[in-house]
């Protein structure tokens, strides 16, 4: 269900928060980015807007900026695109194809030329040299040429990993295969594959008479059409590239200008953007960018921005790069675009998490060459505080490429009917809507259906997560296959305890046992069997992180696993919780870690009749394994660790967990707390700052040697 961002929630002045709510925050905004990066670089199905998601990331920076010391060790900071789709084969960039800092007002296009300016400590009267190009609206992609040939085509990826894409960029005309006499010998060319408008309205055509679904917008079908595993469904989708970076250049560039190499990739054969500039003032870039504005609904394609970049090479070389971003470009945003409309009624829609978002069905209008027919209302505070009513006339704004939101009511008729929010989950388990209070004490916005994994809307996504990697990780049973299983009707996977039953119930099959299903053979199906079976016995504490109880993660369940040793310790815990026992919540709340917000949700969960069922029935088919008791006596008992760089004897999972069963403490940033960091081979910022703080530092193999391994 569609999701999004609220920008009335989680609104507590950084100033004024405590190091509890920052660090929930921290932690609950990291896994909601991640999952947006997900939806939009991997699955390019986005379920929130450009702004919102720019919203929520600065929100997210400006807390990890006020506490450090809480920045995760996998930081949504550090992160550039998300991890390659699995339906390919990966491409390791030579040079990492990073993302752009946002510019979202005329001052911080100035604060960007100021920092340029005083990091080269260049004077405001010697001249500086940018280029200003619109911002396509499509997919990054890195062409490498050896030798004059196409050899590979990757997509962006992580940053440092893409998916390779070479047989469908093939099968793009705008992609020479061949580069003329006189270009490097090794060149990567980097740009974006898009769809013009009039390209996409066909497409839409012909899939409306073919009785398909159609698309949403351009840039989401121009992406899904490169991914394509078959290549022939690429060719048939129109797509169009523009060339306006590089990556690798062997043996040197051709040119000592961003704008020379871009003439340069020109008359190699690439298509470049022909309102690409040359400018050298703040004012002459913002010249040219409202330019562009005026004119951008004219375009045949779509743009959300114009990218500035420092002109002159040897100085982007000299500016170097920030985190994931270089310091010499940036990408100046467009606010978002606006129209009028009727609201003509109000739907409640579930998420994955359980929570409704209120969601305004529109006269349909068009908006940036996009028919809106939805709009987001966030909550029921949203809706009281824009006093809108069904059969209004309200203004709306699409600020990305999904489900615009309302700005506020243009007018309103006497006929026009108020909402009243519901207090019950529209999954009709008659389950109470709950709201969650902050670490302050502060009720949330957000209302959420307390049925939890009964809740149907919430029921497939929960069993997604409770075969996660880091839940039960059952090899040949991920989201896929759980999609297949929860509407199979014999086969059917719709609780976890359903899992464990499904060889028995397929063994009183007849003709329809899973070997003899499309996608499954006999080998296949009896692998996945041996898979289920080789999980019957777990771990605790991966067994309380499965059920997807909210604010418990992998760490909350190692503290709650360790401090109640056994399944029946946990268990009974959580039903006195439930059930309001003061001394249990003192209990659980002493606990390392662990605050309000989970001891309510683990009171919720467990409090819920339908979920103790589906545990019960899940714990029947189990062994679950005693946790693990860290040691006391190791030589970094009680320390605060931290690991930075490259590892090579260990990955960083497995670091985390062997210093936690040794004792220790894992941190994700450097402070004065810090007792010890291990740096691998690319270590940077975090060794730095160890460095200054006198914290003691050691490599991978001084680890071993510590902890006598």
């Amino acid at each position: 269900m569609p999701t999004s961002f609220d920008p009335n929630v989680r609104k507590t002045p950084v100033d004024k928060m405590d190091e509890t709510e920052a660090a929930e925050l921290l932690q609950s905004i990291s896994a909601e980015l991640a999952e947006h990066d997900k939806r939009y670089h991997q699955e390019d199905a986005p379920v929130i807007s450009d702004a919102d998601y720019d919203a929520l990331k600065q929100r997210y920076l400006a807390i990890e900026a006020a506490f450090p010391h809480l920045k995760p060790v996998e930081a949504p900071s550090d992160k550039v695109g998300a991890e390659a789709a699995s339906g390919f084969g990966k491409v390791v960039h030579r040079v990492g194809m990073l993302s752009l800092d946002n510019a979202f007002s005329d001052e911080d296009v100035s604060d960007f030329v100021e920092r340029v300016r005083r990091f080269l400590r260049i004077g405001a009267d010697t001249e500086l040299t940018f280029t200003a190009e619109p911002k396509i609206d499509g997919l990054s992609l890195s062409l490498r040429y050896e030798d004059g040939e196409l050899v590979t085509a990757a997509t962006r990826g992580n940053g440092a990993v893409g998916e390779n894409v070479t047989a469908n960029a093939r099968t793009i005309k705008d992609i020479p295969t061949t580069l003329p006499k006189g270009a490097p010998s090794v060149l990567e060319v980097r740009g974006e594959v898009y769809m013009t408008r009039d390209d996409f309205v066909a497409l839409n055509q012909r899939q409306a008479e073919l009785g398909r679904p159609t698309y949403v917008n351009p840039r989401n079908t121009a992406a899904g059409s490169l991914r394509q595993l078959d290549a022939s469904l690429t060719a048939e989708r129109s797509l169009k590239f523009f060339a306006y970076a590089w990556g690798e250049v062997l043996p040197g560039l051709p040119a000592d200008t961003q704008y020379a190499m871009v003439e340069t990739l020109a008359d190699y054969g690439f298509h470049t953007n022909d309102l690409m500039r040359r400018l050298s003032t703040v004012e002459d870039l913002l010249e040219h960018y409202h330019a562009i504005e005026r004119v951008r609904a004219e375009l045949p394609y779509d743009i959300d921005g114009v990218v500035y970049k420092v002109d002159e090479i040897a100085l982007q070389q000299r500016l170097g790069f920030v985190s994931r971003s270089p310091r010499w470009a940036i990408a100046h945003k467009f606010p978002a675009e606006k129209a009028f409309t009727i609201l003509n009624a109000i739907d409640i829609q579930v998420g994955r998490t359980g929570a409704l978002t209120p969601v305004a069905r529109l006269e349909p209008v068009t908006v940036g060459g996009v028919v809106v027919t939805n709009a987001t209302l966030h909550n029921a505070e949203e809706i009281a505080r824009l006093g809108v009513k069904i059969g209004d006339t309200v203004e709306i704004q699409r600020a990305g490429d999904v489900i615009p939101q309302v700005l506020r009511v243009e007018k309103s008729p006497e006929d026009a009917v108020a909402f009243e929010f519901p207090t019950i989950c529209p999954c009709h388990l008659k389950t109470p809507i709950v709201r969650e209070e902050t670490a302050g004490g502060v009720e949330g916005v957000v209302r959420r259906c307390s049925g939890e994994f009964a809740c149907p809307y919430q029921r497939k996504e929960h069993l997604k997560h409770f075969v996660s990697r880091k839940a039960f990780d059952i090899d040949g049973l991920g989201e896929k296959q759980i999609e297949y299983f929860f509407d199979e009707e014999t086969l059917f996977v719709r609780q976890p305890a359903d899992i464990f039953t499904l060889k028995a119930r397929d063994a009183a099959e007849d003709l329809r046992k899973l070997k003899n299903r499309e996608g499954y053979g006999a080998t296949s199906a009896q692998k996945l069997f041996d898979a289920i079976e080789a999980r019957r016995t777990v771990p605790l504490e991966r067994l309380i992180f499965s059920l997807g109880i909210r604010h418990v993660g992998e760490s909350t369940a190692k503290t709650l696993a360790r401090a109640y040793g056994n399944w029946d310790g946990f268990q009974q815990a959580a039903h006195a919780v439930a059930a309001g026992d003061a001394q249990a919540r003192e209990e659980m709340d002493a606990l390392d870690d662990i605050g309000p917000a989970v001891i309510d949700a683990v009171g919720r969960f467990f409090g819920e009749a339908h979920n103790v069922a589906m545990v019960d029935a899940l714990v029947a088919e189990l062994t679950v394994e005693e946790a693990e008791k860290p040691q006391s006596d190791s030589p970094v008992a009680g320390k605060t660790v931290v690991f930075t760089g490259a590892l090579e004897r260990m990955t960083r999972d497995e670091a985390k967990a062997m210093a936690e069963r040794l004792g220790a403490k894992v941190a994700g940033s450097v402070s004065a707390k810090t007792d010890l960091l291990v740096a691998g081979p690319g270590a940077g910022s975090k060794l730095k700052k160890a460095q200054e703080l006198g914290v003691e530092t050691t490599d991978e193999d001084g680890w071993f040697t510590l902890i006598g391994a």
